[in-house]
């Protein structure tokens, strides 16, 4: 026992240790400044689209699907492997044994395209997240350093990779506790103890940074609504099971979607593009020019009470994430998720007149997104952190959970694990069936 001491002793103030601890530290700030820069421009680019919606309703039919052919034949000529959310690529390349794989997915040129490309994609109005890119370019600056210095921990590539995407997330939405929560229930199922320590550094300095800039910002503001797990069985319950069948749904949706539209965006990617670019723009067109973009405002609308919008929205939503995604380009999932949940439980909060409103629309927003990443203790750590509303953190919590087992029974397989095979090697693929 006193010589595991020593050594463990001897392990925590190594020169190289301290080094190790630096460098995910320096990793951390670095992707916290990338991920406040993807949030500022990203809300710019939004800003910028839905002005010239408002200048004629018409032009969003023109934009939108030439923006899409754009960001796909940049994406294709230039930065392959950056398409879709990032996260299924961040997940493949844990699952990854040798460097030279890995160096396919996570290389800085993916990473700055991952960046203009989400950019670019907002500006075309697609209703995608910045999010799930952050996870990807932060994965990739992260296991960039690996070169700078030699670590002494087994397997610290894989540490690097879980590290980056984590602070990712927690640098995205201003949510240090979700990051973790996210490094741990999403990308792995478990890691050495000892290397906690290293991915709690990258997390906490990445969201510290972000926080450091943007202020402790809630995305989606607060709501008063309080209410008991007892008072709140049934709404709890409705939107477990409603949102959580949508959110299975969903995913579903882009599982079977993207196999089967892959053979038409190999032959006709541009064609692919522009008839989605159309599609969004209908889509949008019908919904009022509420579905375009991530979905920030229209979920602090709900979520604030400030304002109403069509019960259809989260249905428009939805719709609009699934095309955006087919079409190959990059952006992410979760905002544009949350936003629709938030959608979903205004409309139920129609049946529950006698329920507080905001209430259900965490509810909505935490059922739906367990629901589409069956992951339940991360959607509500990051419902609850971007609302800063505790006192319904029980309700939120069990709705999390009875969407999760909904969706599984939809949707057998977790979306993300699934979209992360289409990038594993062929050898690895026949290895995991």
């Amino acid at each position: 026992m006193l010589k595991h001491v020593k050594t463990s002793g001897r392990w925590l103030i190594s020169h190289k240790d301290w080094t190790a601890h630096f460098t995910f530290a320096v990793g951390g700030i670095i992707v916290g400044l990338v991920a406040t820069f993807m949030a500022v421009s990203s809300e710019w680019a939004n800003h910028i689209f839905r002005s010239a919606a408002s200048y004629s309703p018409y032009l969003p039919f023109i934009i939108s699907p030439l923006g899409l052919v754009l960001v796909v034949w940049l994406t294709r000529k230039y930065f392959p492997g950056s398409e879709g959310s990032g996260i299924p690529q961040v997940m493949a390349t844990l699952e990854m044994g040798h460097e030279k794989d890995r160096n396919i997915l996570l290389t800085m040129r993916i990473a700055i395209g991952k960046v203009l490309l989400c950019i670019l994609g907002l500006l075309s109005g697609a209703s995608i997240g910045r999010e799930g890119p952050t996870v990807h370019v932060g994965a990739a600056i992260m296991y960039s350093l690996r070169r700078f210095v030699r670590f002494r921990i087994y397997d610290m590539e894989r540490v690097l990779i879980l590290a980056g995407g984590s602070a990712g997330v927690a640098a995205a939405f201003n949510t240090p506790l979700a990051g973790i929560v996210f490094g741990i229930e999403e990308l792995s199922r478990s890691f050495e103890v000892r290397t906690r320590g290293l991915m709690l550094t990258a997390v906490m300095i990445a969201a510290i940074t972000a926080i450091g800039i943007q202020g402790n910002y809630n995305y989606f503001g607060s709501t008063s609504a309080v209410i008991s797990l007892n008072e709140a069985f049934i709404p709890v319950l409705v939107c477990g099971v409603m949102c959580g069948a949508f959110g299975g749904v969903f995913s579903l949706m882009l599982i079977h979607g993207s196999r089967w539209i892959a053979p038409f965006r190999n032959n006709k990617p541009f064609l692919v593009a522009a008839l989605c670019g159309l599609s969004i723009a209908i889509i949008g067109y019908y919904s009022g020019h509420m579905t375009y973009g991530a979905g920030y405002d229209e979920a602090k609308i709900l979520v604030t009470g400030t304002g109403e919008l069509d019960n259809s929205y989260g249905y428009l939503k939805l719709l609009a994430t699934v095309v955006s995604y087919l079409s190959g380009i990059p952006g992410g999932i979760f905002a544009p998720s949350l936003a629709t949940g938030a959608g979903l439980g205004a409309h139920l909060a129609e049946w529950f007149v006698s329920y507080p409103y905001g209430a259900l629309v965490l509810f909505g927003m935490v059922g739906y997104f367990a629901g589409v990443v069956q992951a339940p203790i991360t959607a509500f750590v990051i419902v609850l952190e971007m609302t800063d509303k505790h006192e319904l953190i029980l309700p939120m919590m069990v709705t999390a959970f009875i969407a999760t087992g909904v969706s599984k029974s939809i949707c057998v397989t977790p979306i993300y694990s699934t979209l992360a095979d289409n990038f594993l090697p062929d050898e690895k693929k026949l290895h995991k069936k």
